[in-house]
């Protein structure tokens, strides 16, 4: 998380709820969603503002962006405070994960150039996504295959 220097409710509503979910942000909709990070009113709802929609999971009280292809709902673990800059890593479980069916291979890869993600660097450069090759696990002894996008061997 970002600094406190200013009020942080993502921080707050962590701290209180004890659970979060984590969206993937897609190109339909990654301007919206760059938005959330504007300085809105605690009153005010970032989906609202946002033209974002709040869903929530049964039994799972953060909501996540109906919008979005890949949510995952966490349990809040631990927050690390980093005195170095005033920041904190938070940490959490993964309590669920909810994603398209179709982009999910048979060897449980996760397609993401399918659900359309986009990649953020710093606070405000977005980025298409684009495989260059998947890789075999690697083993001290074996060398390293490519594998096509289903997970099995190539050549």
């Amino acid at each position: 998380m970002r600094p406190q220097s200013v009020t942080r409710h993502t921080w707050e509503n962590i701290e209180e709820s004890g659970v979060y979910t984590i969206n993937h942000v897609g190109e339909s909709f990654f301007k919206r969603a760059h938005k959330t990070s504007a300085r809105y009113p605690r009153e005010q709802s970032e989906f609202d503002a946002c033209d974002l929609t709040p869903e929530f999971m049964d039994g799972f009280h953060a909501p996540y962006v109906a919008e979005s292809s890949l949510r995952i709902g966490m349990q809040l673990v631990e927050i690390i405070p980093i005195q170095h800059n005033d920041t904190a890593l938070i940490v959490g479980e993964v309590r669920w994960v909810d994603v398209q069916e179709d982009v999910v291979q048979s060897d449980g890869y996760i397609d993401i150039e399918g659900l359309g993600t986009m990649t953020i660097s710093g606070l405000d450069g977005y980025h298409s996504t684009s495989r260059a090759v998947r890789l075999s696990y690697a083993k001290p002894d074996e060398e390293l295959r490519e594998l096509h996008i289903n997970g099995e061997t190539k050549g």
